[in-house]
C-alpha cells in the first residue's frame, strides 16, 4: 500500500516510524501545488497537513482510498468531491488542545507584562545604569478580576475558559456557530463581548460566519488597553484593520495565524509603528512536542482503522 506524506516538514523532528509499519511510504518535506498530482500517483493513502487536494487530484488518482488530514480543519480537501468519489477523509481532533491553551497564555503574558520592553531594558544595561532597584514605567495588570471574552467555545475555548477562571477572570463567550453552550459561563452577543472584555481570545474555525468577523468597525468597540489574541484562523481578524488601529489606539494584539502563511514580507502588520503592542508567532500554537506526537499517532491509527 502506497502512503504519500506531502508536507512532512510540518511535523518537525517527530518520529514517523509508525507509517513504515503500514505500507510503502513516500515522504516529501513540502509539496508545491504543481507537484501534488505527480507525487500522489498510485497512492492509496495521502497524508496532508496544509497541501490542497482537489477534485481533479482525486479523479486522476483512481487508487486513492483515504485522505488523512494531519490537522483538525479539513478545508484543504474538497470534501464533496471525496464523498462523490467514495474516498474517505479523516482528520484529527483534540491533539493540540493543551498546546494551544498554553500558547494562548504565553502570548497574553508577553503582551500584558510588557515582556519585550523589560527584557530589553535589562539587556541594554539601561536598568544597570538607572540606580533604582525596580522599573515601573510600563504598568501591568493582573488577570484576576478582569473580563475574559472567548470567541468560539469549542474544546480549546472551553479549556482556555477553565484556566482563565482559575486565574480569577470573569469569563464570557460568543458562540460563532450558535451551537455551543455552557452553564458555567455567560453567553453574550459579539457586540457586548467586545465592549466588555479586557482580554479577548479567538478559538474558532474560519468559515462564512467567522470570515472578517472583526473588521475595523468591530475593533473600534474594543476597550482601551484590551488584549486581543487570535489562535483560531487567519481571516477572522482583518489584518489591515489591526495594523491601522494599532497606530491609533492603545490596544494589544497577539496573532499566531494569518490570512496567508507564511506572512508576506509586505504585510501591513510588519510596518506597524507601535510594534511593541503587537506579538506575532508563526502558527506554532499547535506544535508542542507532545501535540505533534499525538497527531502522528492518531494519523497512523486512522490509517490502520481503514484497512
Amino acid at each position: 500500500m502506497k502512503i504519500v506524506l506531502l508536507d512532512a516538514i510540518t511535523f518537525g523532528d517527530t518520529s514517523l516510524e509508525c507509517f513504515d509499519k503500514l505500507g510503502d511510504v513516500h515522504s516529501f518535506a513540502s509539496t508545491e501545488a504543481s507537484l501534488t498530482q505527480v507525487r500522489i500517483k498510485d497512492a492509496v493513502v495521502v497524508v496532508t497537513n496544509k497541501v490542497i487536494i482537489t477534485k481533479e487530484h482525486m479523479q486522476n488518482t483512481p487508487s486513492l482510498k483515504l485522505i488523512c488530514v494531519a490537522a483538525t480543519g479539513t478545508n484543504n480537501v474538497d470534501l464533496e468531491a471525496a464523498k462523490e468519489l467514495g474516498i474517505e477523509v479523516k482528520n484529527v481532533a483534540g491533539y493540540s488542545t493543551d498546546s494551544v491553551v498554553q500558547h494562548t497564555f504565553s502570548m497574553l503574558f508577553y503582551l500584558l507584562g510588557h515582556a519585550r520592553y523589560y527584557d530589553e531594558v535589562v539587556k541594554s544595561k539601561e536598568y544597570s545604569r538607572s540606580g533604582v532597584f525596580t522599573d515601573v514605567s510600563r504598568p501591568f495588570s493582573e488577570i484576576k478580576g478582569k473580563t475574559w471574552g472567548i470567541i468560539g467555545l469549542g474544546a480549546i475555548g472551553r479549556e482556555v475558559a477553565r484556566v482563565a477562571k482559575a486565574f480569577g477572570a470573569d469569563v464570557i463567550y460568543y458562540s460563532t456557530s450558535g451551537r455551543n453552550s455552557s452553564d458555567e459561563f455567560e453567553q453574550v452577543v459579539l457586540h457586548r463581548l467586545l465592549e466588555s472584555s479586557d482580554i479577548i481570545s479567538i478559538h474558532a474555525p474560519l468559515n462564512e460566519r467567522t470570515n472578517n468577523l472583526l473588521d475595523y468597525e468591530q475593533l473600534q468597540h474594543i476597550k482601551e488597553k484590551a488584549v486581543v489574541l487570535n489562535l483560531g484562523r487567519g481571516g477572522i481578524i482583518n489584518e489591515d484593520a489591526v495594523a491601522e488601529i494599532l497606530d491609533e489606539r492603545e490596544l494589544y494584539f497577539g496573532l499566531d495565524v494569518f490570512v496567508k502563511e507564511p506572512l508576506p514580507e509586505d504585510s501591513p502588520l510588519l510596518a506597524v509603528k507601535n510594534s511593541e503592542r503587537l506579538y506575532l508567532t508563526p502558527h506554532i500554537a499547535w506544535t508542542s512536542v507532545e501535540a505533534r506526537e499525538k497527531l502522528i499517532a492518531s494519523v497512523c491509527r486512522n490509517i490502520q482503522e481503514s484497512f
